[in-house]
């Protein structure tokens, strides 16, 4: 898989929050962000992949999740 590059400016405060999640999870910033993206679109039926291990969704799956 090719990935893109791309500058993204956040808010300080929110880089800290984020940053502080990805430790959690034991993610870099980088793919904690990448993670939740994939995880959004493949909520909101905008993603459908096809690497092995990652599951599509239906929006329908997920109707009462604001996650």
């Amino acid at each position: 898989m090719t990935k893109k590059k791309f500058v993204l400016r956040l808010d300080e405060d929110v880089y800290d929050a984020l940053e502080k999640w990805a430790a959690d999870e034991f993610r870099s910033a980088n793919g904690q962000i990448e993670w939740i993206l994939t995880h959004q679109l493949k909520l909101n039926g905008r993603f459908k992949t096809k690497h092995p291990g990652l599951k599509d969704s239906k929006p329908d799956d997920h109707k009462n999740n604001n996650s």
